[in-house]
């Protein structure tokens, strides 16, 4: 059938459950436009691409990150991340890694029908994950995470819903080789990252059940050094929901409640190969449900950097389009990172977004 050009335009996002887990929980990538799939290895891998910690310069090192979100609308609804790693063996070439994130959505107030206060909730999502990566040959490495995924909406037995949860697994792969540029010897990186392949999770004993945000990320990053002591980055990466696209009223006609009954009744995993081919628009619409992120990077002397980006979402997937500018400062052993979004899409709730993270370097800190 032929679509409406309204059915070609309206918006049609792919949702998911547990939304909190899409978003970047550092402020290095964050100042980059969230790129980070090929980036130079740190400690905030775990999110963007756990392989990459087997090229970790540091045997180990841990970070906590804390991100303010909508504040333009309240001012309770903040991101929390503790990450770190370690590297096993004496060649390094293998690290075990973990993370634990937690999305504090705020008090909300519940009332009856004459709107006088019954109870007040908090709700919450988090997610804990423990990941292996290691080096497979000289330039490249891979890894496998697992997850425990939680989302509390119902803040106790008193009121409607239930906790939901599920698990879900992680695989990465990075690669890293050097080239020449001229006189100069650049790093090149490639990076890949399939993310939160796991089940579903149901907030209503089972009712009904959602997808969470499974996710394909992929990336490519070029280091060129400026000089002895400073370098120049640029990473590009594309970032696609591995998780069907809801049926819309233009397209399914009168079948639509039965469309959307066996789109939510649908399996995660056959979800995955579906959602390449199933966007109501056809090809046209797939690619809409790319979103593009380019970051670049100037380092000097690895102890003061300063970041920009921007981040490109279909206005009919979302409408995320924003640029971002950060700067990072390490100190000895501690790196303190900022980075500031500025929306380019009208209202946008997450314009003015300010995040900040905090890194220990274990081996820098043991010499002191």
């Amino acid at each position: 059938a032929t679509l409406s050009v309204s059915a070609e335009t309206d918006p049609n996002p792919v949702l998911t459950a547990v939304p909190s887990l899409s978003i970047a929980p550092d402020a290095r990538a964050g100042g980059m436009g969230d790129a980070g799939v090929a980036t130079a290895p740190d400690v905030y891998s775990q999110y963007w691409n756990p392989a990459k910690y087997a090229f970790a310069p540091s045997r180990s090192a841990f970070a906590v990150s804390y991100t303010p979100w909508l504040r333009k609308i309240v001012d309770d609804i903040a991101l929390m991340n503790a990450v770190g790693y370690y590297k096993l063996g004496t060649e390094g070439n293998q690290a075990l890694s973990a993370s634990i994130r937690y999305f504090s959505i705020g008090d909300v107030n519940i009332t009856d029908a004459q709107g006088v206060l019954m109870s007040t909730i908090a709700p919450y999502e988090m997610a804990v994950d423990l990941g292996y990566s290691r080096k497979l040959t000289e330039t490249f490495s891979g890894s496998v995470t697992v997850r425990y995924i939680r989302a509390d909406y119902s803040g106790g037995e008193n009121n409607d819903g239930s906790p939901g949860s599920t698990f879900a697994a992680d695989i990465a792969g990075y690669n890293e080789s050097y080239i020449n540029l001229g006189k100069s010897e650049s790093l090149l990186s490639f990076g890949f990252n399939i993310s939160n392949i796991g089940g579903k999770i149901s907030n209503n004993d089972g009712a009904t059940s959602s997808f969470i945000p499974t996710n394909l990320r992929l990336g490519a990053s070029l280091m060129y050094p400026l000089s002895e002591v400073s370098t120049l980055s640029f990473s590009l990466d594309a970032n696609k929901l591995l998780v069907p696209t809801p049926p819309t009223r233009e397209d399914s006609g009168d079948n639509y409640a039965e469309d959307l009954r066996k789109y939510y009744d649908g399996n995660s995993i056959s979800g995955i190969f579906k959602s390449f081919g199933d966007a109501p628009g056809g090809f046209s619409e797939e690619l809409k449900e790319i979103a593009w992120s380019f970051g670049t990077e100037y380092d000097y002397d690895n102890k003061f950097k300063v970041r920009a980006g921007y981040f490109h979402e279909n206005k009919m997937k979302g409408n995320r389009q924003y640029f971002t500018f950060g700067a990072g400062f390490k100190m000895s052993a501690f790196q303190l990172d900022a980075a500031y979004l500025v929306s380019t899409a009208s209202s946008n709730p997450l314009d003015q977004t300010l995040r900040f993270s905090l890194a220990f370097d274990i081996d820098a800190l043991r010499k002191l």
